[in-house]
C-alpha cells in the first residue's frame, strides 16, 4: 500500500515570541470544547440522573454504550474480577503489579514529605495548628473506548489509597457485550479500588456527583474522559471536587544537535496518536536535526495503526521551531506550560537547563528518558496539567486526596489577652455580633465565670 507522506503538513518554523505565540494560542483553543450543544446535552444527562437516579443511568447506558442493564448489575462482581486474572496472561499481571509497587512506592515517599498537620503557640499563647484528613469517598472515571487504559486505573487510584481515602469507587462503560474488558478490572483490583460500576459518560459523571440508589455520591471524581465527560467534569464542579480541567494532551521536545531523529521522531507521533487534538512540538538549534526529524517521521507514520489520527493532529497541531539556542528554546517552553517536556539534549547541559524550567507537568531528562516511561512505568503520576494550565497546576498527587483543617484552642487567659483586639476589628467591619461573641466570653471571664448573666 502507497501511503502518502506526512511530513509536509508539519509546520517548520522560525522561532520568534510572536510565532510561538501563535502556537500558543492555537494550542490553547483545543480545550474550549464546551459547544453549546455539547452543554445542552450534558445538562440534559445530569438533570435527569439528578431527579431519576438508576432509571435515567440504565436508559443512557443502554443508549449510548448499547447495553441493557438492571439497577441490580451495575456492579461488577468479584467472580467477574477473578474471571478477569484468569482471562489476563500472567506476564500482564505481573507487569501490573509491578507498575503497581513503582507508583505505590513513589506515593507512599510523596507522602511522607507532605505536611502531616502540627501545633504551636498562636497569639496570645493560644495554640493554633492544622490537621490534615483524608477524602472519604472517592469516584474514579476510566474511558472504555477501543483501547483498555490500565495505566489510568493505576495512576488515578494507587494516590488515593496511599493518602487513605476510606472509600474508591470506579466507573467505566461497558463493551458492547456488557463487559469491562480483563486489564481494567485486574488493574482495579490490584490498585485497591471497592467497588466498580460498568456505567459510562456524563450520566456516570452525574451519578457519581449526586448519587443514585446504586451508586453512592462521592467528594472528588477524577479520571479521563471525551468531550461529555469532562464537560459534566466541569458543571458538577462545585457539588464535588474533580481532579483539573483536562484538555488533548501534549509535547514539547527541545533538541540539540546530539539528538537521535528517530527518538525524537518517535517520541512526537506517540502523542500525536493520542487523538486529533493532541500536539506534538519540537524546538530545536539544528537544521540537520529537523531534516532528518521530517524523513523518519514519515517512515514510522507509514507503519503506524492510527494514521488516520496521526494525519489530523500533526497537521493541525503539531510543529517544528528552529530556535537561535536552547535557552530560547527554554524560554518558549516556558510560556508554553507544556504537560510534556523533553530535553533530548548533550547530558552536561541537562542540570543547567532544568533550572531554568519553570512550566512543565513532566520534564523528561536525556535521550533515554522517553515520555511512555512516565505513561506507564517509572512511578510519577502520569495525570498532569494540559493546555498551558502548569503553570499553576500540579501533577496528580497524594495531596488531591487530603483535606486541611485549621485548628484554633484558646483558653481564658490566651482570649482575655486578645479580645480587644478582636472585638475592634469586629466593630470596623460593622459586625457587632461578631465582636459580642468575644465580649461575652471576656466579661464572664472578668466575673469570674460563674452564672449567666445577660
Amino acid at each position: 500500500m502507497n501511503i502518502k507522506p506526512i511530513s509536509s503538513q508539519i509546520r517548520v518554523i522560525d522561532g520568534t515570541i510572536e510565532t510561538v505565540s501563535v502556537i500558543a494560542n492555537q494550542i490553547g483553543m483545543r480545550d474550549k470544547m464546551a459547544l453549546d450543544n455539547v452543554v445542552r446535552s450534558v445538562n440534559e444527562i445530569l438533570s435527569n440522573v439528578k431527579s431519576e437516579g438508576d432509571e435515567a443511568v440504565a436508559a443512557y447506558t443502554k443508549r449510548f454504550d448499547r447495553v441493557s442493564l438492571a439497577a441490580n448489575s451495575f456492579i461488577v462482581s468479584s467472580e467477574a474480577i477473578n474471571d478477569a486474572y484468569a482471562q489476563l496472561p500472567e506476564e500482564d499481571i505481573s507487569i501490573l503489579s509491578e507498575v503497581r509497587d513503582n507508583i505505590k512506592a513513589y506515593h507512599e515517599t510523596q507522602l511522607k514529605n507532605s505536611a502531616k498537620g502540627f501545633m504551636t503557640t498562636g497569639p496570645g499563647g493560644g495554640e493554633v495548628g492544622m490537621v490534615v484528613r483524608p477524602l472519604e469517598r472517592v469516584g474514579l472515571y476510566v474511558p472504555g473506548g477501543t483501547a483498555p487504559l490500565p495505566s489510568s486505573v493505576l495512576m488515578n487510584a494507587i494516590p488515593a489509597i496511599v493518602a487513605g481515602v476510606d472509600e474508591l469507587i470506579m466507573c467505566t462503560p461497558p463493551l458492547p457485550d456488557g463487559t469491562i474488558a480483563p486489564a481494567i478490572l485486574v488493574a482495579a483490583d490490584l490498585a485497591g479500588v471497592h467497588k466498580i460500576y460498568r456505567i459510562g459518560g456524563a450520566q456516570a459523571i452525574a451519578a457519581m456527583a449526586y448519587g443514585t440508589e446504586t451508586i453512592p455520591p462521592v467528594d472528588k471524581i477524577c479520571g479521563p474522559g471525551n468531550i461529555y465527560v469532562n464537560t459534566a467534569k466541569r458543571l458538577v464542579y462545585g457539588t464535588c471536587d474533580i481532579d483539573m480541567f483536562a484538555g488533548p494532551s501534549e509535547i514539547l521536545i527541545i533538541a540539540d544537535e546530539t539528538a537521535d531523529p528517530r527518538f525524537v521522531a518517535c517520541d512526537m507521533l506517540s502523542q500525536a496518536e493520542h487523538d486529533s487534538l493532541a500536539s506534538a512540538l519540537l524546538l530545536t538549534t539544528s537544521d540537520q536535526l529537523i531534516k532528518e526529524v521530517l524523513s523518519v517521521i514519515d517512515h514510522y507514520y507509514s507503519l503506524a495503526s492510527r494514521r488516520d489520527i496521526l494525519s489530523e493532529s500533526l497537521r493541525d497541531y503539531a510543529a517544528i521551531v528552529k530556535v537561535q539556542s536552547l535557552e530560547q528554546g527554554v524560554e518558549f517552553a516556558n510560556g508554553l506550560a507544556p504537560e510534556h517536556l523533553e530535553l533530548c539534549v548533550e547530558e552536561s547541559r541537562i542540570p543547567d537547563l532544568l533550572a531554568s524550567v519553570k512550566n512543565a507537568g513532566a520534564v523528561f531528562l536525556g535521550h533515554f528518558s522517553p515520555e511512555p516511561l512516565g505513561d506507564y512505568y517509572a512511578g510519577p503520576n502520569h495525570v498532569l496539567p494540559t493546555s498551558g494550565t502548569a503553570r499553576f497546576f500540579s501533577p496528580l498527587n497524594v495531596e488531591d486526596f487530603r483535606k486541611k483543617m485549621s485548628i484554633i484552642h484558646y483558653n481564658q487567659a490566651s482570649l482575655n489577652a486578645v479580645a480587644e483586639s478582636v472585638e475592634r476589628l469586629a466593630m470596623v467591619e460593622q459586625l457587632d455580633c461578631h465582636a459580642r461573641s468575644v465580649t461575652v466570653r471576656r466579661k464572664a471571664i472578668e466575673e469570674g465565670h460563674s452564672k449567666l448573666k445577660i
